[in-house]
């Protein structure tokens, strides 16, 4: 039974470039980097059973790669949900700072307690 057991999160921003993907990687990147995620471990398995469930919110979901913000993750079953949300935020010049947030699941296939 798949059970949850952390949620992270992180905010990214490309400022200039209007680039979604960026955005997410380093939304991404915000809510990992800090981390050191041994659940598999204390479960006695490999980390390539977490089963990772990513939430993205941009104001324009279809402009991401969502195989590039796989690639992120070193282990585990990721899958990427986008999402609307997020931010732009306008700039004198016309092209909006693009903020995105992201929330990241991580969960392990585990038999209910009894």
């Amino acid at each position: 039974m798949k059970q949850r057991l952390l949620t992270e999160f992180g905010q990214g921003a490309s400022l200039r470039r209007q680039d979604y993907t960026q955005a997410a990687k380093r939304a991404l990147q915000d809510a990992l980097w800090h981390n050191s995620i041994n659940l598999a471990e204390l479960f006695g398995l490999e980390k390539e059973a977490m089963l990772i469930d990513v939430e993205v919110g941009v104001q324009q979901p279809d402009r991401l790669d969502k195989d590039a913000l796989k690639d992120i993750f070193p282990y585990g079953q990721v899958t990427i949900n986008a999402v609307k949300g997020g931010l732009d935020v306008p700039r004198p010049n016309g092209n909006p700072t693009v903020i995105a947030s992201v929330a990241i699941n991580v969960s392990l296939d585990l038999e209910p307690a009894q």
